[in-house]
């Protein structure tokens, strides 16, 4: 399986190296079901996700990746409920609202300000006070960091 995946990492490469496009995550079930999952630097629409799936689909097949042809592919964004997982991310959220979860197993809610090398900035609000604060996280502090949908 492990080779198969590489593969399918080669053919994505060829399609995403022209644009802002990136992988996120990538799964093959025994089944032979593609799962890929892309991010953008800029907004990621169907019809960019629909067109990297059919240029996907092709150079599989055109590769015989599946020799029998018995496969299904899916391509599509990871979701609101996925965590960050590359400093792309983070930077493409810069405004939004953010829950961290570090490794002290505490979480922060906040409103993500900048992106380091080095963490992230939150501006939180103290409940009952008027009181901002900006909170530094070293992403070493980091387990886990989830986009918030705030209405």
């Amino acid at each position: 399986m492990t080779e198969t995946i590489e593969k399918i990492k080669g053919l994505l490469e060829s399609i995403l190296e022209e644009s802002d496009l990136f992988l996120v995550n990538l799964q093959v079930k025994p089944t032979n079901n593609i799962k890929v999952f892309l991010d953008s630097d800029s907004s990621l629409s169907v019809e960019r996700i629909s067109k990297a799936n059919r240029m996907l689909y092709h150079l599989i097949e055109e590769q015989s990746i599946f020799p029998d042809g018995d496969f299904s592919l899916e391509v599509s964004s990871p979701g609101i409920e996925e965590p960050l997982l590359f400093f792309r991310q983070y930077k493409k959220n810069i405004g939004r609202t953010v829950c961290v979860s570090l490794t002290d197993n505490s979480e922060k809610t906040g409103v993500m300000k900048e992106v380091t090398e080095d963490g992230i900035i939150i501006e939180t609000k103290i409940p009952r006070k008027k009181e901002i604060l900006m909170v530094v996280i070293p992403f070493s502090d980091i387990k886990k960091t989830i986009v918030q949908i705030v209405f």
